[in-house]
């Protein structure tokens, strides 16, 4: 049997809730869940970053304003979790009946504030991971080509979405608030406002459109590559996680469409939330993939140099003999290139 809360039966007893409305109904709930995935993909987003970092501070010894620009997004994207988490505990992803007829009119301005300030802190979380990877793409490029001049374009590009994205949240009401009202609030008479799904569904289609930018100029550079099919083939699994991102955005504006335009829209606002950090955290994952080659270099080489050291003490060991100290293991602490570890490897066999 499901538990009522506490909130749903002082509700119910102070005559708040119609007769035809189960309070099994208004209890249900997948607050859990959906706390737990946003949990999971900022631990993983973190992770990521800190991996870019060591591999660009540690490893190379520099960084770039790309770097820093991710680091600005992550910065950004803490608290946009912790905002949806907030959200979710308040109750914005419950039933609609829920909403309306159990949360304090209260909570729910402050839902609608904090939904307000979530999705402003969204745009730029994107902006600023975007922007790292137009400045990694821009650090590569040769300049006066037609890839550099497209660079250029696509900043221009996200500018003019962002700002976009910008006034449409702050103006989508009037006079200028930062309520979304319900028709039964009492705000919704002294403001007109665009509906909540229309403002989001045109920032999700922007946002979709942007990620096809973003991830369609890494396609053009690795197909003006001049070498062989089977290296374009391995450099295009690094477009596999930005394909993820472009699915995750697309999932986005269809959560947004159900959540405006269906009877029980809120029921998919907590989907909603897990998407939208998906979204950024996909971003930021995918943009910083190739910032990682120097420290998957570097593990390919010490394992390649183990493999070499391994099979030195094997094939020049034997019983009662000791292997030969200089041999292996200085080669593999003055030869970092995994290529030559394996070369050589390659030719002990022989």
């Amino acid at each position: 049997m499901v538990s009522i809360p506490a909130d749903i039966l002082a509700a119910d007893a102070a005559g708040q809730i119609p007769s035809e409305i189960s309070l099994e109904y208004l209890a249900e709930t997948y607050d859990r869940e959906a706390i737990i995935g946003i949990i999971v993909l900022v631990v993983v987003s973190f992770v990521v970053l800190i991996l870019r970092c060591f591999a660009r501070v540690v490893l190379l010894k520099r960084t770039g304003i790309d770097d820093l620009l991710m680091v600005l997004a992550m910065l950004v994207y803490i608290p946009i979790a912790a905002l949806c988490i907030v959200l979710i505990h308040m109750g914005s992803g419950r039933h609609f009946e829920y909403i309306e007829y159990v949360l304090p009119r209260d909570t729910v301005r402050r839902t609608e504030v904090l939904d307000f300030a979530c999705h402003i802190l969204y745009a730029n979380a994107l902006l600023f991971a975007r922007l790292s990877g137009l400045a990694f793409y821009h650090r590569v490029a040769v300049l006066s080509t037609k890839l550099y001049y497209a660079i250029i374009a696509a900043f221009v590009f996200l500018i003019a979405c962002y700002l976009t994205q910008l006034f449409l949240l702050i103006f989508h009401c009037i006079p200028v608030t930062d309520l979304w009202p319900y028709e039964w609030q009492d705000e919704y008479n002294s403001h007109r406002c665009l509906s909540w799904g229309l403002v989001y569904s045109v920032i999700s289609a922007i946002s979709l459109v942007c990620d096809f930018v973003m991830f369609t100029i890494p396609t053009i550079m690795i197909k003006g590559l001049r070498v062989s099919a089977r290296k374009k083939l391995q450099l295009s699994c690094l477009l596999f996680p930005g394909v993820l991102v472009v699915a995750i955005s697309t999932t986005r504006l269809y959560l947004v469409v159900v959540g405006q335009w269906s009877d029980d829209g809120s029921w998919a606002y907590n989907a909603m939330l897990a998407v939208e950090n998906a979204e950024i955290a996909g971003t930021l994952i995918a943009l910083s993939v190739p910032a990682l080659k120097p420290l998957f270099v570097s593990l390919f080489s010490r394992l390649a140099c183990l493999k070499v050291l391994v099979w030195n003490r094997l094939s020049h060991g034997s019983p009662g003999e000791k292997s030969n100290p200089d041999g292996g293991d200085d080669y593999c602490k003055s030869t970092p290139n995994a290529s030559r570890c394996l070369l050589d490897a390659g030719g002990a066999t022989v």
